[in-house]
């Protein structure tokens, strides 16, 4: 299997090249600076030229309060340009793994209730914020571009490369007394190599489809510092607020948990709860 992956530089796009080394797999990899996916002409280039047999897109704009003001680079780069990838796809017989987003969902309290393991993969998409309608714009030009396809939806993706709220509140837990987080958005943590394992596992089985990866277990993101905290040793005064008394130039959901149902019942494929994912990471930093 010759494999491809785009946005390498990237937390997830890290922990597939490191996936890849580890179990010799064949392939080529391209940061964000070095194959812009919105340059068709290169990406068509590139794809020929390496001739992969799947094509993994770590690329994408994932600035959420950014996006509101900056839509049409959010849409170029999280819808246009992954159609373009997907008709190339189609047309050279490439299988595509793309990443989205729990933000795709409305993420309305009333769904708690109605949902109480997570949204299935088949619920109606309804996003709230510029980045959520950027990457369902994705979903759909893919979906319709009638390539062999994986679709993975992650939620609160964490993991020991790039930027992530685990490595923020560590960053802010060594040098601050205390620290107000919300506790009115609820869900649960996406480990990156969780994710590559389980895709990975899917593109073996040769799954196609939408499938969510997440962990088992639903909290809020003060349950989440406060565990953080916690297993790191780090002493610190947490308080709870309401999203209200943080506001964003992007609206959030209150509710994003991901069903991991449907993965479950892949033979070889177990979820990780959040608390067993978080201990990893904090080995793997």
């Amino acid at each position: 299997m010759k494999v491809l992956i785009t946005g390498s530089g990237g937390q997830l796009g890290k922990e597939w090249v490191q996936f890849c080394e580890q179990n010799e797999i064949h392939f080529s990899d391209f940061s964000s600076s070095e194959l812009d996916i919105t340059n068709t002409s290169l990406l068509r280039q590139t794809i020929l030229k390496h001739q992969p047999d799947v094509i993994i897109n770590c690329a994408a704009y994932t600035k959420v309060d950014e996006a509101e003001e900056e839509k049409i680079k959010a849409t170029q780069i999280n819808a246009t340009s992954v159609h373009k990838m997907a008709t190339l796809c189609n047309e050279l017989n490439i299988k595509l793994v793309h990443f989205s987003t729990d933000y795709v969902f409305s993420g309305n309290v009333e769904d708690q209730s109605k949902f109480p393991d997570g949204y299935p993969e088949n619920h109606e998409r309804k996003p709230v914020n510029e980045y959520g309608y950027s990457k369902y714009l994705g979903e759909k030009a893919l979906e319709e571009s009638g390539c062999d396809y994986l679709l993975i939806r992650v939620s609160w993706l964490c993991g020991k490369y790039g930027n992530n709220f685990v490595k923020t509140m560590l960053r802010l837990g060594k040098k601050m007394d205390n620290l107000s987080v919300v506790d009115d958005q609820f869900g649960s943590p996406t480990f990156t190599d969780q994710v590559v394992k389980h895709t990975f596992q899917l593109i073996t089985a040769n799954e196609s489809g939408i499938f969510h990866i997440s962990s088992e277990g639903i909290i809020s993101w003060y349950e989440f510092a406060l565990e953080i905290f916690k297993e790191a040793e780090i002493n610190i005064e947490l308080k709870k607020i309401d999203s209200s008394a943080y506001p964003t130039k992007a609206k959030r959901p209150s509710f994003s948990k991901l069903s991991t149902q449907k993965i479950s019942n892949i033979d070889g494929v177990s979820i990780l709860n959040w608390k067993d994912g978080l201990k990893r990471l904090l080995k793997q930093l």
